[in-house]
């Protein structure tokens, strides 16, 4: 975060009013219960919230309006700000969205990694990209690409969990239970989210609380995550490799990840994920993302011991995004043999769970 020079008021109440106008066309996104009778003949249901339907096709776009809103609101922007980002890819680009919409320049500080397509949808949106080696630079990198243009830091990872409004106001969480009142287990039993940032889970497990619901919040984190590992030990210090799933995981634990919101961790390897992806594209006749297959392992892990206990109950999830933008590397089988190993025998358990 940098301070910028005052807003004129009437370029900051323009730029809300283009930020709600923006909003105000958009219809909420889908819920999508999943055919599985593996699990629904024995009472448990399994749904979808499918975010790869906002206008910069997922999750992030939410995430994206709520920092320009709050750091608007803030004073931290103004009509001459470059807007900066650390991020792995679908926060970039919809942030890229938001910029453009204010008509600011925008730049992504990414790995090297990030897939084309995330690039390609930036640079679509008129940001620009600044690639660094590894995960773990693109924080110090950012602040001082933020310092060299007189910009914004917007810092994701600090304020993700705080941007949201988490009582209501639509949130994703407002959103997902109102969508599941007429279902036949109209209060999940569980939720299961990733973590990149946090601001999901802090979100839900706040909005969870809020409203005195039994519901019980899962964090599924990929290999190579620090989530999981400060869950259970409390130790904000430990660092680790970092995850190979786009999107979420974290090689440090980021301010806006908190611990005592979560119920259970779920640790998911690469191979998982992956595996799960390529079954629940095949499942809803589309690509999904990788996140979402890491999520869909965790759905599936729970519902499977609800079962074995002969418990009923809803599992609600979501579809971070669309597998559209993984073409080249998660959805090709060379790219994944090379980066992420065989994922043959994490398919074939995957098969035996669904039977």
């Amino acid at each position: 975060m940098t301070l910028g020079t005052p807003s004129n008021p009437a370029w900051l109440h323009g730029a809300i009013a283009r930020i709600e106008a923006d909003y105000q066309r958009s219809a909420d996104t889908h819920l999508i219960p999943l055919a599985l009778p593996a699990f629904s003949d024995h009472g448990i249901d399994l749904y979808l919230k499918d975010e790869s339907t906002h206008p910069t096709g997922s999750l992030k776009h939410r995430l994206a309006r709520s920092l320009f809103l709050y750091s608007l609101c803030n004073g931290w922007l103004h009509e001459r700000s470059t807007v900066v980002e650390a991020s792995s890819g679908s926060t970039a680009v919809s942030e890229a969205y938001f910029a453009r919409l204010l008509g600011l320049p925008f730049v992504a500080v990414m790995p090297r990694r990030t897939s084309a397509e995330k690039i390609a949808q930036i640079m679509f949106y008129g940001g620009q990209c600044h690639l660094v080696d590894h995960a773990g630079q693109v924080y110090d990198e950012a602040r001082a690409v933020a310092e060299r243009t007189g910009g914004h830091y917007m810092d994701q990872f600090t304020y993700a969990e705080r941007a949201t409004d988490w009582r209501g106001n639509n949130n994703i969480a407002e959103s997902m239970f109102q969508q599941m009142t007429r279902e036949r287990h109209p209060v999940p039993r569980w939720v299961v989210v990733g973590a990149g940032t946090g601001g999901t889970s802090a979100t839900v497990g706040r909005y969870v609380r809020y409203q005195q619901l039994p519901t019980q919040l899962c964090v599924a984190d990929p290999e190579g995550s620090v989530f999981s590992a400060y869950h259970a030990s409390g130790d904000a210090s430990v660092t680790g490799p970092g995850s190979r799933i786009e999107g979420i995981g974290r090689p440090r634990v980021e301010p806006s990840f908190i611990r005592t919101l979560v119920d259970r961790m779920i640790d998911v390897p690469d191979a998982d994920s992956v595996a799960a992806m390529r079954a629940l594209s095949q499942l809803l006749g589309r690509r999904v993302g990788p996140s979402t297959g890491t999520n869909f392992i965790a759905m599936l892990s729970i519902a499977t011991e609800m079962r074995e206990r002969g418990e009923q109950g809803s599992v609600l999830s979501l579809l971070c995004d669309a597998g559209e933008r993984y073409l080249a590397t998660y959805f090709d089988a060379a790219w994944v043999a090379e980066n992420l190993g065989e994922c043959g025998a994490a398919s074939e358990r995957l098969a035996q769970t669904l039977v």
